[in-house]
Parts: C-alpha cells; sequence; structure tokens
C-alpha cells in the first residue's frame, strides 16, 4: 500500500503532461511501493464507481489530468483545456458572438454531443446553463479552483443517470492545501491585426488542524473581443440584405440611387444591380469572454467516526459581442413613396435631392418586399452576463458498519442578455411605408425616427438546481477471494428552468433578433446500487444500477458491469458493459415557437439571391412528445507495463444510441434531402416558384440509431537521465472507425475527422521545466455526400449536388506549444510559453456560416504568454 503522498507523485508523474489512463500509475506506483512496502494509503472513490478503493484497481478507462499538467497546458480556462484533448473528438462549442449561447462552451466527447457529455464538479452534476437548457457551461468552473480533472471516456448512467452517454467529466476541485499560493498571467494572439489578448490569476489559501481543513480562493481570466476585419484572411461579407427590393417575378434589384453609403456595395448580379451589404466591416465572432469567482471548502472531524464538510463558490462570467446592423424584410405595397415601381416614389421626386430618374422597365406598380440593412441604427451589441452560487453541506461517517454519505446542495444560476440597436418591425415598416423612413439615405433620417425604430431586447433566464443526496458503502459478506463491497443510495433532484424573452421578441416584432421563451420544472428521484465482487485473487466484478424517475417524460433504469483481469504482473485485461439514456431537456420540450435566420449553402437559392452563403427564414418548434434516447455501449481494454520506463494500453469502445433526439435545422434537412435520406413528419423546406427557399420548418424529434465505435490508445516513458534530468512522454490517440446513423458512415465527413492525437513531452532538470506538446486533429473530406466544391464564386465552400459522392480534402492539422518554467529560490516560478508556436492557420473552409470550423479550430494563431507563479 502507499501512503497519499508517494501515490499522488506516482499518479503525476505518471501521467507526464496531459491526459493518463487509469493504468498510468503503475510504474512508478511500484517505485513507490518498494520505497514505502508498509505505509498505507486512504481509498478513494474514482469517477464511474462509488466503491471507494485503492488507486488503479478499477475496470474502468479514466483519464487523469492534474494541477501540474493544468499548468503545463498554458490554457486560459477549463473548456480551452478540454478543448485540446483528444476525446474531444469533433470539436465543442466555443463563446461566439450572434449565438444565443454567446458566452457558453462546452465539451462534446466522442461526437456524440455537447448534451450526451456529463459534467461533474466534485461527483455532483453540473446544473445546465440558462442560455441553452440543454447543456453544461464549463466557463462557470474557474480553472484555479481545480485540483485535477477525470476523464471517464465510457457510458455512466448506471452511476450518474441521465446525459452520461458519451462520457464524463468530472472536475475535482483543491483541497488538503496549506499555504498561499498566487498566479497571473498574460498573453496575446499573433494573427487578428487587434485583439484576443488575454489576463489570468488566483489566489489559493489553505490552512488545516489535526481535525479541520479550509481552503478557498478567487479565480479571474479573460479574454478580449476580436472582429472580422482583423483577421488577415476575411474578405468583404456580401448580404442581400443591404438595401435591394423583390418584385413579383422575384427578381432583385437595387433601391434606386440608394446604395452610396459606407459598407453599403454596390454591384450587378444576374443581370440586375444590387446594393449588399459588407457585414464583415462591423462584426465580432469571437466574442469576448471574463470569468470571476470565488470558492471555499471546509472539513470538520467531529469525532473519530464522523466529519462534516462545506463546499460554497459564487461565480460571475461575461461576454460581449458584436454583430452586424440589423437585416430584415419589409412589404411594400405599390402606392408608396418608398416603392420603386412607383413614378412617384420619393426617389424620383425632383425636390428630392438624391432623385435618380424612374427606370419604366421595372414594370407597373406593384406590392414588393424591400431587404434592407438598418445600418443608422447601429451594430447590434451583445452583453451576457452569467451569475452562479453553489452551496453543498454534508456529512460522513460509520454507523453500524456503513459508511454514510449524505447532504444537500442548492446551485443557482441566471443570465442576463441584453441586445442594443436591434429594429421594431412594425414600426420600421409602417415608417418606410409611408416614407418617413428614408431609404435611400438611411444615415439622414433624422434621430427621433430611428429611435422610434430601435429596440433593446432582453433575455432573462436561470436554471435552478436542488438536490439531496444520501448513500451507504458496505462489506456485504466474504468470499475466497475476498470481501464484497456494496453501495446503497438514493438522490432527490428538482430542476427550475425559465427563459423569458421580451415582450416584443415574442411576439415576432422585432428584426434581427431570433428565439422565444422557454420554461418548466421537473423532480428526479433516483435510487442506485452497485457491487464489487472477488471471484479470484486476480479476477473481480463490479455490478451497478440505477433507476431514475422523472416527473414529466417517465421513468428509466440503467445497469452496467465491468471485469478487471491481471493474469500477471503489469498486466490488466478489462471489459465493461452497460445501458444508459439521456431525457429530453426541459428547453425543446416547452419552447415557444421561435424564429431565426439562418445562413446555409445551398445552390438553387445562391443562384436567385446571387451570393453565397444566404439567409433564409427558419421556424423552429418544440416537441413536447419527445421520449428519452437509449443507448447500449462496451468497453474491451488491456493494459501492461513491460518495463519500468515503458507502459501503454489499448481500448476498444462501442456506442449505440436508439430513438435519438435530434434537431433538424436548415443545414441537416439540406443535407439530408441531397443524400435522399428521410425526415420525420413536419420537419420540410418549403421553396418558392423559382426554387429558391421561401422558409424552413424545423424542431426536434425522435428518429434514427447511432452507432460509434473506435479505439484509444496511449504509450507512456519515462527516463531518467540523473544528474541530465527526467524525460516524460505520453502520447494519447482517439480512433473513431465509425460513425453510422440513418445507415451511413459520417466519419471524415466535413467537420468528423477520423483521429486526434497529443504527443506530450516535459524533460525536468534542475530548476527549469521545458513542455513540448504536438496536437493532431486528422484530415476529412472538404464536402459531404450530395455536395461538391463550389471554387472562388462560393468563397471555396461546398453546394449541394444531388448524388454527389465525398469528395475534396480538409487536410490534416497539427499545432506545436512550447513552455519554459523556471523554478527561483524564493519559492516563486516564472513560466514563458506559447501556443501554436509556428502559427498554423485553420483550414480555411466556409463551414457553419464561418469561415472555418469553430468547434475544431481557431483563428488565434501564436498564443504567447508569460505566467508568475508564488507559493508561501
Amino acid at each position: 500500500m502507499y501512503s497519499n503522498n508517494k501515490l499522488s507523485k506516482a499518479v503525476r508523474l505518471a501521467i507526464a503532461f496531459g491526459a493518463a489512463s487509469a493504468f498510468a500509475g503503475t510504474a512508478v506506483a511500484q517505485e513507490a511501493q518498494q520505497e514505502e512496502e508498509a505505509a498505507k494509503v486512504e481509498r478513494i472513490e474514482v469517477t464511474g464507481s462509488r466503491i471507494k478503493r485503492t488507486d488503479l484497481e478499477g475496470a474502468l478507462p479514466v483519464t487523469v489530468i492534474d494541477r501540474e499538467m493544468i499548468d503545463m497546458s498554458g490554457q486560459l480556462s477549463v473548456s480551452d483545456l478540454l478543448r485540446g484533448t483528444t476525446f474531444n473528438s469533433t470539436g465543442s462549442f466555443r463563446p461566439q458572438s450572434g449565438s444565443s449561447a454567446q458566452g457558453t462552451a462546452s465539451i462534446n466527447l466522442r461526437g456524440l454531443g455537447a448534451d450526451r457529455t456529463l459534467v461533474l464538479v466534485d461527483g455532483r452534476r453540473l446544473p445546465k446553463s440558462p442560455s441553452t437548457g440543454a447543456t453544461q457551461d464549463l466557463n462557470s468552473i474557474p480553472i484555479g479552483a481545480v485540483e485535477r480533472v477525470e476523464i471517464l471516456s465510457d457510458g455512466a448512467s448506471a452511476m450518474y443517470g441521465s446525459d452520461a452517454m458519451g462520457g464524463v467529466v468530472n472536475i475535482i476541485t483543491r483541497k488538503d492545501f496549506n499555504g498561499v499560493e498566487f498566479n497571473v498571467s498574460m498573453g496575446e494572439a499573433s494573427v487578428p491585426k487587434e485583439g484576443g489578448d488575454t489576463e489570468s490569476g488566483s489566489v489559493v489559501f489553505g490552512s488545516s488542524t489535526a481535525k479541520t481543513s479550509l481552503i478557498g480562493g478567487v479565480s479571474w481570466n479573460s479574454r478580449d473581443i476580436v472582429f472580422e476585419r482583423d483577421y488577415p484572411w476575411v474578405v468583404p461579407g456580401s448580404s442581400l440584405y443591404g438595401n435591394n427590393w423583390e418584385d413579383v417575378e422575384e427578381d432583385l434589384r437595387a433601391i434606386p440611387g440608394g446604395c452610396t453609403e459606407e459598407n453599403f456595395i454596390p454591384t450587378t448580379i444576374v443581370g440586375f444591380p444590387r446594393c449588399q451589404y459588407n457585414f464583415n466591416a462591423t462584426n465580432a465572432n469571437e466574442a469576448s469572454t471574463r470569468n470571476e469567482s470565488l470558492f471555499i471548502k471546509a472539513r470538520h472531524q467531529v469525532t473519530d467516526d464522523w466529519q462534516v464538510y462545506m463546499n460554497a463558490s459564487v461565480s460571475k462570467s461575461g461576454s460581449f459581442g458584436r454583430y452586424a446592423p440589423a437585416p430584415d424584410w419589409a412589404p411594400v405595397s405599390a402606392n408608396s413613396v418608398n416603392n420603386p415601381t412607383n413614378p412617384n416614389a420619393w426617389f424620383y421626386n425632383p425636390a428630392n435631392p438624391n432623385a435618380v430618374p424612374f427606370d419604366p422597365s421595372v414594370g407597373a406598380p406593384q406590392d414588393i418586399y424591400i431587404y434592407h440593412r438598418y445600418a443608422a441604427l447601429g451594430n447590434r451589441d451583445g452583453y451576457v452576463n452569467n451569475e452562479g452560487t453553489d452551496f453543498l453541506a454534508g456529512a460522513q461517517g460509520m454507523l453500524g458498519g456503513v459508511d454514510l454519505d449524505f447532504g444537500v446542495r442548492r446551485n443557482r444560476s441566471k443570465t442576463y442578455d441584453i441586445g442594443y440597436n436591434y429594429i421594431v418591425r412594425s414600426t420600421a415598416w409602417d415608417y418606410i411605408e409611408r416614407g418617413i423612413y428614408d431609404l435611400q439615405r438611411p444615415s439622414q433620417n433624422p434621430e427621433e425616427v430611428l429611435n422610434a425604430m430601435k429596440a433593446t431586447i432582453s433575455r432573462i433566464s436561470f436554471f435552478n438546481q436542488d438536490e439531496a443526496y444520501v448513500s451507504g458503502s458496505f462489506d456485504m459478506f466474504e468470499l475466497g477471494a475476498g470481501m464484497v463491497q456494496g453501495v446503497l443510495g438514493a438522490e432527490y433532484r428538482k430542476e427550475d428552468y425559465n427563459d423569458q424573452y421580451d415582450s416584443l421578441s415574442e411576439a415576432g416584432q422585432i428584426g434581427g433578433s431570433a428565439g422565444n421563451s422557454a420554461g418548466g420544472d421537473r423532480t428526479v428521484k433516483s435510487a442506485f446500487f452497485e457491487a464489487l465482487v472477488p471471484i479470484l485473487d486476480n479476477l473481480e466484478m463490479s455490478v451497478a444500477g440505477r433507476y431514475d424517475k422523472y416527473s414529466d417524460y417517465g421513468n428509466d433504469f440503467a445497469p452496467k458491469v465491468s471485469f478487471r483481469f491481471e493474469p500477471m504482473d503489469g498486466m490488466v485485461l478489462r471489459a465493461s458493459w452497460g445501458q444508459g439514456f439521456r431525457a429530453p431537456s426541459l428547453d425543446i420540450l416547452t419552447q415557444k415557437t421561435t424564429f431565426s435566420a439562418v445562413s446555409v449553402n445551398d445552390q438553387r437559392t445562391c443562384d436567385v439571391f446571387g451570393s453565397c452563403p444566404v439567409q433564409v427564414d427558419t421556424f423552429i418548434r418544440a416537441n413536447p412528445d419527445l421520449e428519452s434516447e437509449q443507448s447500449d455501449q462496451y468497453t474491451i481494454g488491456w493494459a501492461y507495463q513491460p518495463t519500468d520506463w515503458l507502459n501503454f494500453s489499448i481500448d476498444y469502445w462501442n456506442t449505440e444510441i436508439t430513438n435519438k433526439i435530434t434537431y433538424f435545422g436548415p443545414s441537416t434537412i439540406l443535407s439530408r434531402q441531397a443524400a435522399g435520406d428521410s425526415l420525420p413528419p413536419g420537419i420540410e423546406i418549403i421553396r418558392r416558384a423559382n426554387g429558391a427557399i421561401d422558409q424552413v420548418l424545423a424542431g426536434y424529434g425522435n428518429e434514427g440509431v447511432v452507432n460509434t465505435d473506435g479505439f484509444d490508445a496511449n504509450v507512456r516513458t519515462t527516463f531518467d537521465f540523473g544528474t541530465l534530468g527526467r524525460l516524460n512522454q505520453n502520447l494519447q490517440v482517439a480512433y473513431t472507425r465509425n460513425y453510422d446513423e440513418g445507415g451511413r458512415n459520417f466519419v471524415e465527413d466535413p467537420g468528423f475527422p477520423k483521429m486526434r492525437m497529443t504527443l506530450q513531452n516535459v524533460y525536468v532538470i534542475g530548476d527549469v521545466d521545458v513542455a513540448y506538446n504536438l496536437n493532431l486533429i486528422g484530415s476529412s473530406y472538404r464536402c459531404g455526400i450530395g455536395q461538391t466544391e463550389g471554387g472562388a464564386a462560393n468563397r471555396d465552400g461546398c453546394v449541394n449536388l444531388k448524388d454527389a459522392p465525398r469528395n475534396g480534402n480538409w487536410g490534416t492539422y497539427v499545432t506545436h506549444d512550447l513552455q519554459v518554467s523556471y523554478n527561483l529560490p524564493w519559492d516563486g516560478k516564472i513560466t514563458v510559453g506559447a501556443l501554436n508556436l509556428f502559427e498554423k492557420l485553420p483550414s480555411l473552409r466556409p463551414y457553419d456560416g464561418r469561415d472555418y470550423n469553430f468547434d475544431l479550430y481557431d483563428g488565434w494563431g501564436r498564443q504567447t504568454y508569460v505566467r508568475y507563479s508564488q507559493t508561501f
């Protein structure tokens, strides 16, 4: 057995900067055992099991990133740290302007979705973000408070309930710390001409006596906004929502004499004069972020057998995003003075100093539609502020041979989302119709006219979670190979969600914005069990199960069984099988119908409007009859340490999801139609007579099956060169073999690489630590089935082409990180480093309305930083 200090050191050294499997500590742990054979270790609870055990006894693949490795990563936040792990197969959402979840960040294990990845903090469920209602916001977790991160790359609904299909990320916060630690860092990005600078810091203090321990601290970080115009590859955007009108033949033309103001682009498209708008001149896809938090943990030993504990935290995070001025359409009657088909329109009036001659070719007076950019009202600025409080109190101790743990927890999360310079649609339509608003010279409209059309919108959301829990672990009975251990427990959780939009947004009277209110509450009652059965001296079996009863949709039961076999010293064979589920989230069960203008690449629509991508009217509807998703998963693994300096592991994983909850948005619907795949009832695209998209009816449904499987491999080496230092290396590879949905393998589709890899190296000599990382994201096809390369006219993106096979190449993406630290004599440390040392740019291919895949890559370029740490 090992002492806590020896065990901690063993795990820290063995993981060799970054991710490590549950077997990672074997080599160093054996060395520690030789040094201190008789010392004892406290049994600890590892993610994926509620039975406490000595380290490395588990049968499940658990990856550990400890505090030292977090510091060596050079990352600013928990979300940035997890985005770079190989398990984040297809990338994950990060803060971005123009999104209803602007300030949030998530993790997406196995590419199964952030809503199928469960995030825990100290083993308890992190509440859903008020901004999404369905996913958890990693930006609410201060990186300064984190002791380590454990990633269970296996389904775990039998332990934790809903959402744990892709795996579990358990954020373990600091404890058992004595003294004071101070960190401060600054960094900057190389590619943007301006913006993207970072600041971060933390102060942690701790003190303990024989009976009481207390640890607390503050943590903060921020990143500046980056405007699109400051990226070297950005070209002027071209939106039909500039200053154009559409006749009954659905031909688009520029407003006569109305394309002279800043960022409006006069051009000719399909033979007609057009006035497009350069939205890239003012918008910022990279929203700013900031996070501030305060945390405290206390534990007191009441008696030899009983202790009480308390965890509390307060966090505030904010984000500022800027989007181009509001675009909107407006109906205009044939007799309006703002109608170009009316010979008596203001455009042609001799009293108008900007008058132009009437063009008879526009035809007889007729009702038309205006597609206008309200630039005179200013850019759409969004300020999002999140506030969260979390309080937990509990007790742990022995009662009649049972190790009890019980407590209560209250979490409150609230989001204030305020948007400026949006359009009051009814007023704007009326002013255009009556000629009060001058379409020719928008910026010359009187201030009182512009202010009357302008709206400040709000969205106030909260997600409250109250819970109580109790569990008891005990020895059940003894077999020939040892004692059978068991755990029984129960949990109660109440979720209360409200997402309230302002009344004008609810009524659909706001131009340039989308979304609608939602809200509801529910309770979840759960009971669970687990048993660890030693079958032979070198073979053990774990059996677990969990029953969850939801007050809204029904109930689910999730079982799991796993085996661990050690046929020889240094070798472990492991396997597991389990079932899981994902409950439908409150937002999609209760949301009101939402309008959104969504960017798509649709060839027929692009031909009509003369640009790609184009924004199409999309109506998103709730489905209160959704059922839970179900999953079956299994893993098989082998870990081996043939020598003291080498150990490795490989795990095969397989997950099947049935009754899948799927969002069918415009791009998905277009891809499904192009590939000839079916759609659920009520999900469709309605086209005009000329083939352009008129509107999209989007929403959620239970449909289909997902089958995915692959391999995780890990190789670690440790070389001790004596006075010449020590080198630790860690190679982590995640390979997705198959992701089958609807009978087709989506691996290597755009945005779904087959492989991710990290090679991490730490060299320590004297007071100098050098860390070097290589990060690889595998290649994929540039265009999926039913698409083909669109060429320069489509910004090198893809356009729909029925029956076209996957084609093109999205190349392998490799970056290098370097960090050097020097330990100072007065317990200080100075660190300099660079992420993406050689300034690798993302693959510039339009993806999901952006210039590149925002989920997988970033556009910061080389991120240099300097950090100073001091302990007392």
